[in-house]
């Protein structure tokens, strides 16, 4: 687990600083600078661009992963990776022809609702376009084990750019619908960056020359073209159909909401930045007891470590809100809600990598296709009745039958468990915490009273983590850690 703690530590770090600097973004900037309708659009567009994404990369990010330690010579991994370039372009051509010729039909349908969306329709496949080689070549350094880099420029630059440009908005450099457009050459500049480093890790001799298994290659790739689009669907469905249904204004406070959620996810990501490639090795290999082991150190380390972000910000949540003009406040039970659900996904570690590495992962993508329709069947239902909050219960619902899906996959078809004792000491220590920090308010400023609360809940939750040796990963941080501190 070296280099799984080293670099998951520096993935955690860079992924907290880009969420330092999203929050910033997300709940001063984008609601003070660019307003609330503007805000709702951009949510529109990026969402609707993510959902496309896997489509755009034709699955290829996951099969690269997947396929490349089978190549063992230079010249097999160059054909792979030639291979892997020109595969999304089977999609990505028809995808642009359609979207030329039919622009009209699709925008109108598309801005039926919102008319503020027709002029910007044509925005949602370039950005997916971007964001899927930028998955590709994220891809490509991540079997290289070079991830951290990699995820500085998608955490962190792409952030900083939005940052740059919601300022020029502030400052009167640009307007509010420019800063829209705007929004295709920020994701074009991280693209060509990481394109950049990709080939500075490792330049490969391109060639015409297919790899000889590229019939497996390319059914594996379908496959993942539909879980991924399960998956990103899950996750965006809800801001798309949002536009669908109620004003655009709504999923500028939905977006707020989503995004204070999502933080629990940042272990996660971190995390699966390297145990991805780690775990489709040990798998290829057939070393299941490591894969094991691996999975549940994964397991209780996120468990802890997403616990206490989930605790942060439910403690906080009503303080939060304070600082944020008053409409927003009407996504605090978004947060609680997708909040859980973002939870369940993380105590499940590595599942997913062992997933779509395994024979399996055919029957979870049908599984995920049929929550898929139960997910916009429950946002059809929930939203005009519910709202933004009808739009949450869908994505709850949705997405913890999916991951209770591709549990019960792992645990009974490949005989690999990730909880342990060690797991509901954890969830006891937290639902304590919470009890205990949830109803104790201070007479302060909201910003002082989120800091002292959550120094003391920081304290209370992580001596008990430590004393009880929950996570040896965790443990193992904290005494080098200590170690170096200065003795007096």
């Amino acid at each position: 687990m070296g280099i799984v703690v080293n670099q998951s530590i520096k993935n955690t770090v860079i992924t907290y600083v880009g969420f330092g600097i999203g929050a910033a973004n997300a709940l001063f900037m984008y609601t003070n600078f660019l307003g609330k309708t503007y805000y709702g659009l951009t949510g529109f567009l990026l969402s609707s661009a993510n959902i496309m994404m896997p489509l755009m990369a034709f699955g290829v990010h996951n099969t690269l992963v997947k396929f490349y330690n089978k190549y063992k010579t230079e010249q097999e991994k160059s054909e792979f990776l030639s291979f892997m370039l020109v595969l999304p372009l089977l999609l990505i051509l028809p995808i642009l022809v359609i979207g030329y010729f039919f622009y009209y039909t699709i925008a109108t349908e598309l801005s039926i609702k919102n008319p503020i969306i027709y002029d910007y329709v044509w925005i949602i496949p370039i950005i997916g376009l971007c964001m899927g080689y930028f998955e590709i070549f994220y891809a490509w350094v991540k079997v290289h084990m070079k991830s951290v880099f990699g995820n500085f420029i998608k955490e962190v630059f792409l952030r900083i750019l939005i940052s740059i440009f919601l300022f020029a908005v502030y400052y009167n450099y640009i307007t509010p619908k420019s800063f829209i457009y705007c929004l295709v050459f920020i994701y074009l500049t991280t693209t060509l960056a990481m394109v950049y480093f990709a080939f500075k890790v490792k330049l490969p001799s391109f060639t015409l020359k297919f790899p000889q298994d590229k019939k497996a290659v390319f059914i594996y790739s379908i496959f993942i073209i539909l879980s991924g689009s399960v998956a990103t669907m899950l996750l965006d469905i809800d801001k798309f159909m949002l536009g669908q249904y109620i004003n655009i204004d709504n999923i500028a406070y939905y977006s707020v909401a989503i995004f204070i959620a999502t933080v629990i996810a940042v272990p996660s990501r971190a995390m699966h930045q390297i145990t991805y490639p780690i775990t489709a090795k040990l798998m290829s290999e057939h070393k299941y007891a490591e894969l094991n082991e691996l999975y549940k150190k994964t397991s209780i380390t996120l468990q802890i470590v997403g616990g206490y972000v989930l605790l942060g910000i439910l403690i906080n949540i009503d303080t939060l809100y304070k600082l944020l003009p008053p409409e927003y406040a009407q996504g605090a039970f978004v947060v609680f809600v997708v909040g859980i659900s973002k939870y369940f996904d993380l105590i499940l570690g590595n599942n997913n990598a062992i997933i779509f590495n395994s024979k399996y992962y055919r029957m979870v993508l049908f599984l995920g296709l049929m929550l898929a329709i139960l997910a916009i069947a429950l946002n059809m239902l929930l939203i005009p009745i519910y709202q933004i909050n009808g739009a949450a219960v869908a994505t709850l619902v949705a997405v913890t039958l999916y991951s209770l899906a591709k549990l019960l996959f792992v645990v009974f078809k490949m005989n690999l468990y990730p909880f342990s004792r060690e797991t509901l000491y954890s969830i006891g220590i937290s639902l304590v915490t919470f009890a205990i920090f949830y109803y104790w308010e201070f007479p302060l400023h909201p910003f002082l009273a989120i800091v002292l609360k959550s120094v003391l809940m920081t304290v209370f939750y992580a001596y008990l983590n430590y004393k009880l040796r929950l996570s040896s990963d965790i443990n193992q941080v904290v005494d080098t850690v200590l170690q170096k501190l200065p003795k007096f």
